[in-house]
């Protein structure tokens, strides 16, 4: 696709090059938006088909993990949202996050060979400093999985004065390369490859072991704040299901569901 870097996305042009995939039929494209994963949970709720793509140039309220908020100045991030009605038993919706960071990482590289990893569970790290995360959102009926929101927030285009004042620390596609990005050829290919992974997650293959290559949480050194508290040490591993495994100063093996991570060096 030929698109200038600062140009508005064109959903026309997207569902042209994602002819034939699921995320082809049916893509919105707001200049400015309180959240794409509120507008999208809200379409989904109303029945809105599984594939439906929200696109905004810009956020007021956009959140990543943890409630944590998303600021880009317009035009400058890669911001969407999916709906999606996988089947999944809602315990492996992680496998949704795996495959997530997983297209967007491998996207990346394929289309400009910057060396993104992921930092467990949701980041993607450029040169160690973020520059991407995914939020992963169901809805359940009872133990039925109704559908799920799939966040993804690449910072694509950001200044280097701007990184500072969105995420701490912080990257950008542009600032790597010396020059701007066009975004939709991004988001192509990474609608692309998360489709070939949502079809195979769906007939039953795990993820983890392709997740885990791309970790780059593993070995280090780590904090990770959890509901318990702070847990402190070395991470050693994931188990099968995407859970951190820590190995505290003490010898004890921690087995971590949710948390927020911070980096302290290779042991």
């Amino acid at each position: 696709m030929h698109e200038k870097a600062d140009a508005p996305l064109d959903p026309t042009a997207l569902s042209r090059a994602l002819a034939g995939s699921l995320f082809g039929g049916a893509i919105e494209h707001h200049r400015l938006i309180d959240s794409t994963n509120w507008h999208a949970a809200e379409l989904a709720a109303a029945g809105a088909p599984e594939g439906l793509v929200v696109l905004a140039e810009e956020q007021s309220a956009g959140r990543g993990r943890l409630g944590r908020r998303w600021l880009a100045p317009a035009g400058s991030a890669l911001l969407c949202s999916l709906v999606l009605r996988p089947r999944l038993d809602p315990r492996s919706l992680h496998r949704l996050t795996m495959i997530a960071t997983l297209s967007a990482a491998e996207a990346i590289g394929e289309l400009h060979t910057l060396p993104v990893e992921i930092k467990w569970p949701n980041d993607l790290l450029l040169h160690g400093r973020k520059v991407g995360g995914m939020l992963c959102e169901a809805a359940l009926q009872g133990h039925t999985l109704r559908h799920v929101v799939l966040g993804l927030g690449i910072n694509v285009n950001l200044a280097p004065s701007t990184l500072g004042e969105v995420l701490i620390p912080a990257a950008s596609l542009s600032d790597a390369l010396g020059h701007p990005v066009p975004r939709a050829a991004l988001l192509v290919a990474l609608l692309r490859r998360f489709e070939q992974y949502y079809v195979k997650i769906n007939a039953g293959w795990l993820p983890v072991d392709a997740w885990r290559a791309r970790l780059a949480t593993l070995g280090q050194n780590v904090e990770v704040g959890t509901p318990e508290g702070l847990v402190t040490g070395v991470a050693e591993d994931v188990d099968g299901d995407g859970a951190l495994l820590v190995r505290t100063p003490s010898g004890k093996l921690v087995t971590i569901l949710a948390g927020d991570v911070t980096l302290r060096g290779r042991s």
